[in-house]
């Protein structure tokens, strides 16, 4: 209902997912504000949906910020690794709060000279970023129903190992950065069970912290974040199948849920091209 009540106000919808385009906007909305609305959303209907088909307790569905938390850090993990593809594009989401620290015009990291200066704005991203695990692991400890599961938890993963291999990596600004094929294969097969998931999100973890530059801006903050990551202590979680629900319904349900997040992610884009369309 919040995407729709804001639909429905032309003008601040528009204000709002130009974000950035182009940098031709004056006035930038907060990071968090843009992904909630493009992701955060998402993630909060599909809470609901969980919740109110009875695979999954009311908590998952109440815990807005949980539930919203899930769909930013999936879109965060975006924005950040598709820093060059977005700039050859036209396209500008970093926030301008972060990087105007570093640089004149965000197109400014892409040169050769200021390859010092991008990696440590991206570095500051990435650890804005993972301030979301803990209620990613939060959410994930709640659920109980295996197919809900395991459809919340691999993207979730996939992030995480996404963000490890883009921190402090200076190929987020000369090319593609993508985790290999086996090791995506390899998390979508042991991302079944929490005890598994923070087995993954440890190892993640302790990859970036170890690779923590003693002289970037926001290695304490870095390092403060995973120590956080580190030490949260959730109760342990067993997947308890609901299996008074046919297959059918099951599979039914899923589809829904998938074809909600096909739906407003593809209305989302068609957002953005308007808005690109409506600025010539």
């Amino acid at each position: 209902m919040e995407f729709v009540k804001c639909l429905g106000r032309p003008e601040e919808f528009y204000n709002l997912l130009r974000f950035q385009m182009g940098g031709r906007r004056k006035v930038i909305p907060k990071m968090d504000q843009y992904c909630h609305y493009v992701a955060g959303l998402v993630g909060i209907g599909l809470s609901r949906l969980f919740s109110a088909s009875e695979l999954e307790d009311p908590l998952v569905g109440e815990d807005v910020e949980c539930a919203n938390s899930m769909g930013l850090f999936l879109q965060k993990t975006n924005i950040i690794r598709d820093y060059l593809e977005d700039q050859r594009e036209g396209r500008e989401f970093w926030p301008q709060e972060v990087w105007s620290k570093y640089v004149k015009k965000l197109g400014d990291f892409a040169k050769p000279q200021n390859i010092d200066l991008a990696v440590k704005c991206l570095n500051e991203l990435i650890t804005n970023a993972l301030h979301h695990i803990p209620d990613v692991i939060t959410y994930l400890s709640r659920l109980r129903n295996q197919s809900v599961f395991n459809f919340c938890a691999i993207p979730q993963v996939m992030a995480i190992a996404t963000l490890a291999a883009c921190y402090n990596n200076q190929q987020v600004f000369k090319g593609v950065v993508k985790i290999r094929k086996g090791q995506a294969v390899t998390l979508m097969m042991d991302a079944t069970n929490m005890p598994a998931v923070k087995a993954i999100i440890y190892q993640y973890m302790e990859e970036i912290y170890h690779r923590i530059p003693s002289s970037d801006p926001s290695s304490g903050k870095t390092r403060q974040i995973i120590s956080t990551i580190r030490t949260q202590n959730l109760p342990n979680c067993q997947l308890i199948s609901r299996s008074h629900y046919s297959p059918i319904y099951l599979s039914f349900v899923m589809l829904l849920a998938a074809l909600s997040w096909q739906y407003l992610s593809t209305l989302s884009q068609v957002t953005e091209d308007y808005v690109q369309t409506g600025e010539h």
